[in-house]
């Protein structure tokens, strides 16, 4: 018993100080900007040993020099209570836990039907699984985290989330994740994309530029090869509409 508290009292210690390092590395972010994230270095480490080559395009740019368009598309797009939430936005949360519920039944309704006529060889999609993260619960996610989907990560997110919103102000966390975010393969941050996509730096897109590049975010890779799909063109339409309306740091 006295080994299992000792292993007990290390674990604590060891948790503890892990936080007191993400504290100084986040507190170390009010005047120095990361290099790289943990999401960059994984996704550039696998498209060099499926090519051989390190591709990665990023050039950090100030916030003032990243257009105030492409701030609106994001938060219109992303996350439309950034300005006012302290990290977590609960009523998004709930909208994404209903609509994955229900993408969920339907998804069982529809093999209980095929189930009835074996001879079918009609295709079951997946659900799609819809997210309820905020700018800086993604930012958080990226900073530091690996892709795996487990409680424990899911709660050191939830810290680190916290962590931004208490030692950042709302500006500075989204010029770190607008530097850093993917738009495409190796990808990263405003201004590469502004570059990549329309021959052009960050402060100079406009507001349909900005909101096709919001659009692309949940899927970058897949839109970097359909730019253009209906639904790229739709959703940033939409987008643009919206983007009147939202308040930026």
């Amino acid at each position: 018993m006295k080994a299992l508290g000792r292993w007990l009292v290390l674990a604590v210690l060891a948790g503890l100080a892990l936080q007191l390092y993400f504290v100084a590395r986040i507190a170390l972010m009010t005047v120095v900007n990361p290099e790289s994230t943990a999401f960059q270095r994984s996704e550039a480490w696998g498209v060099a040993q499926n090519t051989g080559a390190m591709k990665w395009h990023q050039q950090w740019v100030p916030y003032a020099q990243i257009s105030d368009h492409l701030k609106r598309a994001i938060i219109a797009s992303e996350d439309a209570s950034f300005i006012v939430h302290e990290g977590v936005d609960m009523d998004a949360l709930e909208k994404a836990w209903d609509k994955n519920a229900q993408a969920e039944k339907r998804a069982a309704q529809s093999i209980n039907r095929l189930a009835e006529r074996p001879s079918s060889t009609a295709a079951i999609k997946p659900p799609r699984i819809i997210g309820g993260s905020t700018i800086t619960q993604q930012l958080a996610k990226n900073l530091f985290l690996s892709g795996e989907r487990t409680l424990l990560r899911k709660g050191q997110e939830l810290l680190l989330t916290l962590m931004l919103e208490a030692l950042l102000g709302k500006q500075r966390i989204l010029e770190i994740y607008l530097n850093n975010v993917e738009w495409g393969e190796g990808v990263f941050g405003a201004e590469a994309a502004a570059q990549y996509y329309y021959r052009k730096p960050a402060a100079r897109l406009s507001a349909t530029e900005a909101a096709r590049l919001a659009v692309m975010l949940p899927r970058p890779k897949y839109f970097e090869t359909h730019l253009n799909s209906g639904y790229l063109a739709s959703r940033a339409r939409t987008i643009t509409a919206r983007m009147g309306g939202v308040e930026i740091p």
